[in-house]
């Protein structure tokens, strides 16, 4: 179903509620308090763009030439989810590995045994387009179900350019095909693959031979690098950035998830974020605070792994902003659910509502270099979710279990 958006105009409501995410700072620690909550609230939209969030009563008597949506049930309405982070486009599964885990092998016996990233390596490398497309739609449709509007997808389970290319692709094509808005970002230096002798031969590589293929078909904008231990070291990593950037790209990386150096690269080459960070200290947080680099955790990595969660707390108070997505991914990750992950990383790193709903809204927009999105404000984008509830605290409260019951992307009501 190719992407098609109404034009008309036309107001929703009553919502019980409307969390609108406006008038908050991108950086730092928020209380329940700095919420704007619009009680009896409605939406008014024309076309694809919020006109106006107000009253329902007030927006009804002010404009009396609109369609109306009326709404019968409790809900709770807020900007439509950003998940920042994602793995989703590839093929196969990782059972095997996360039981293993679970019976105490370390990650390094799994690659050993065949397991780790190079067996959803091999099997992507296996699946043609067409199958990597349906299963990336079904995960895309998954999402779309718990309230995410806007996803962002990695490449970086190809790891040569035939099949990172294949990926790239598919990403693109899943956009063209899904409701839901796709930021696309390659990742083509995840690992070394095992083809290859060194790091600094695989990027040569995929400077020289990629990035001209997804500059002409115009693939993505953002390049991602794999800072750590087994991948790539901070040296390499920050040389290829460079090139990178040099080439108009904007950067991300995934680092300090086992090992700290990626987060100050990120600092360093102004990446507009850094995701991970389960073993950032002091230093790397303080340094994050100073910068405009944003960090993004991603608790379903910890939840996935067994390990600690990144200290979002420490990074909200030290003045950093904070994104949280959901980094679902077949091995680390395979979980997915946004909402459930924020709801414990808020029991363990004590985040108000606030804090979490900032970091899979508006903050997360930023983390994406989208500004057009992520309140429910005018001029901003009409994605908007709506829970059956009357308080918005229920949200958390049932760490996922309050399902989403109704979803506009774009204006147009999907779910």
């Amino acid at each position: 179903m190719y992407k098609t958006f109404e034009l008309d105009k036309k107001l929703i409501g009553p919502f019980k509620q409307i969390v609108t995410m406006r008038n908050m700072p991108l950086k730092g620690m928020l209380s329940d308090e700095n919420l704007e909550i619009i009680v009896d609230g409605g939406i008014l939209i024309e076309g694809e763009i919020i006109k106006e969030v107000a009253s329902f009563n007030d927006l009804v008597k002010k404009h009396n030439d609109v369609s109306i949506d009326y709404l019968d049930d409790d809900l709770v309405a807020m900007p439509g989810f950003i998940d920042a982070h994602t793995h989703i486009c590839f093929a196969g599964s990782r059972a095997k590995d996360f039981a293993a885990r679970n019976s105490g092998k370390s990650y390094l016996e799994i690659a050993e045994e065949g397991g780790g990233i190079w067996d959803t390596v091999q099997k992507t490398r296996i699946a043609d387009l067409e199958e990597l497309l349906k299963l990336m739609i079904l995960r895309l449709n998954l999402l779309a179900a718990i309230g995410v509007t806007t996803v962002e997808v990695k490449s970086g389970y190809g790891l040569s350019v035939e099949n990172e290319l294949k990926q790239l692709r598919t990403i693109k094509n899943a956009n063209d095909k899904h409701q839901i808005d796709i930021i696309s970002t390659c990742l083509a230096a995840h690992i070394v693959p095992k083809e290859f002798n060194n790091e600094t031969e695989y990027l040569d590589v995929i400077l020289n031979e990629l990035v001209p293929t997804i500059q002409k078909e115009k693939l993505t904008k953002r390049f991602d690098v794999f800072i750590e231990k087994g991948a790539f070291s901070v040296s390499k990593a920050k040389d290829y950035i460079e090139k990178l950037q040099q080439k108009g790209f904007k950067i991300t990386i995934h680092g300090d998830q086992f090992s700290r150096g990626g987060s100050q690269i990120a600092v360093e080459v102004g990446a507009t974020s850094v995701d991970h960070l389960e073993v950032s200290g002091e230093k790397e947080i303080e340094k994050l605070s100073q910068s405009d680099t944003i960090p993004v955790v991603l608790p379903g990595a910890s939840i996935g792994l067994g390990c600690n969660f990144a200290p979002a707390r420490k990074l909200l108070d030290a003045g950093c902003s904070l994104v949280i997505a959901s980094d679902w991914n077949p091995g680390s990750a395979p979980q997915g659910n946004l909402i459930t992950q924020a709801s414990i990383l808020a029991t363990f790193e004590k985040l108000s509502n606030a804090e979490v709903f900032a970091g899979i809204t508006f903050r997360a927009a930023k983390a994406l270099n989208l500004t057009d999105r992520g309140v429910l404000e005018s001029g901003k984008l009409a994605d908007i979710v709506a829970f059956p509830t009357n308080d918005f605290r229920e949200i958390l409260y049932h760490q996922g279990e309050l399902k989403v019951n109704n979803v506009w992307k774009r204006g147009v009501k999907i779910k």
